[in-house]
């Protein structure tokens, strides 16, 4: 077995899938041991088939959306068949990864195994990641014009202290993600050199030196991302757009779905979760824990318990499998056939065709092309 797939199998083996189950579980089985004497599961007789329907139909439609966009995006160089196994694999890498650090890494490996070359594979994910953080900082003021501003959890619903600085620490993280999403535009489709630049200076002063080589590393890239998207046409950034706010509106409806299969909300209700759910999604993209298991179960009634209240437990479990353990499943089938079908159909070329799991900056001809 080669290195690079060492590499990459390591990122998936049983420890690191049992952590977060266990973890995720492991809160969810004391949520339940707590509750226990308070917990009412009527709802669950009075099912409505029509949500449940539709919380695996939005679930159908949203990794559609994601298979759809990975192809479209890579101007279908990717079969369908070829996509879905890369989005499977990307979805298990998101749940076995802390969501401080994504599954972007092991995308853009497999990108490359795929036979996009180097440049292509980091332009595309650094594409997706770009959509991704422009459709959160678009759709934010929109919500907040909504629901005039009424996003946020009452104060005395807060079940852990930290989520009393929520609106500020959901204001600073939303400033950042808008000046990182921006940066990255001017650099991918503007001016990369000059984003490198920037980024090697920031880490010049005393403070910030330990940073450097990871400064450089992402200049690189960003600079030779840049060279593979120059030419894209109007029709490829309406796609990528479009397919981003496709996917990222059925992700977030998934909650909707959920409660309204066992509760009667309003259309009100439905606007306010799916804001709420904005608000969510920043405090687990913050988790150090692997696919934000156990930070994600505590932080769920803070914003939805208001609309399930004893049947709160049940709807976080559920949630947690229809949206996590379902991918931690169907990552476990694909992984072996993929590796089987890239590794073994495939043979290795060390030097020009391969995207080692390291830093771009220790890549030969990157150093070489980029020095300046």
């Amino acid at each position: 077995m080669d290195l690079n797939r060492k590499k990459l199998l390591s990122y998936f083996t049983p420890q690191r899938i049992l952590i977060p189950v266990v973890i995720g579980l492991g809160v969810i089985g004391y949520m339940f041991y707590r509750d226990s004497a308070q917990m009412d599961f009527s709802p669950l007789y009075n099912a409505k088939p029509f949500w449940i329907f539709m919380t695996f139909a939005v679930l159908v439609v949203r990794d559609f959306g994601y298979i759809y966009r990975i192809r479209y995006v890579t101007e279908k160089f990717l079969s369908w068949r070829k996509s879905v196994d890369v989005i499977m694999l990307w979805e298990f890498a998101s749940c076995v990864m802390p969501s401080v650090v994504g599954g972007s890494t092991v995308a853009a490996f497999m990108l490359n195994k795929e036979g996009l070359s180097l440049g292509k594979s980091l332009a595309y994910v650094m594409v997706t990641a770009m959509m991704d953080n422009l459709y959160f900082i678009i759709a934010v003021p929109l919500v907040f014009l909504i629901t005039a501003g009424n996003i946020f959890p009452e104060v005395s619903a807060m079940e852990f202290s930290v989520t009393q600085s929520l609106e500020i620490a959901f204001a600073v993280s939303y400033i950042l993600i808008a000046f990182y999403a921006f940066l990255m535009a001017y650099g991918l489709l503007i001016n990369p050199t000059a984003v490198k630049r920037l980024f090697l200076r920031a880490t010049s002063f005393k403070l910030t030196r330990r940073w450097r080589p990871a400064a450089y590393k992402n200049g690189n890239e960003l600079v030779w991302a840049s060279q593979q998207l120059k030419g894209s046409t109007f029709g490829y950034w309406a796609n990528a757009a479009l397919s981003t706010a496709f996917v990222w509106t059925a992700r977030y409806f998934v909650i909707n779905c959920l409660i309204a299969a066992f509760t009667d909300i309003s259309f009100h209700d439905h606007v306010l979760i799916f804001s709420r759910n904005m608000v969510y999604k920043i405090v687990l993209l913050v988790a150090v824990t692997p696919g934000g298991a156990g930070i994600a179960e505590v932080a769920f009634p803070t914003f939805f318990g208001q609309f399930l209240g004893r049947f709160t437990t049940v709807i976080i479990l559920l949630y947690r499998v229809v949206t996590y353990y379902l991918y931690l499943i169907l990552g476990s089938f694909f992984l072996p056939r993929w590796v089987l079908r890239v590794f073994g159909e495939h043979p290795e070329d060390e030097e020009e065709n391969e995207l080692r799991l390291r830093p771009v900056s220790e890549e030969p001809d990157v150093k070489r092309k980029y020095r300046g």
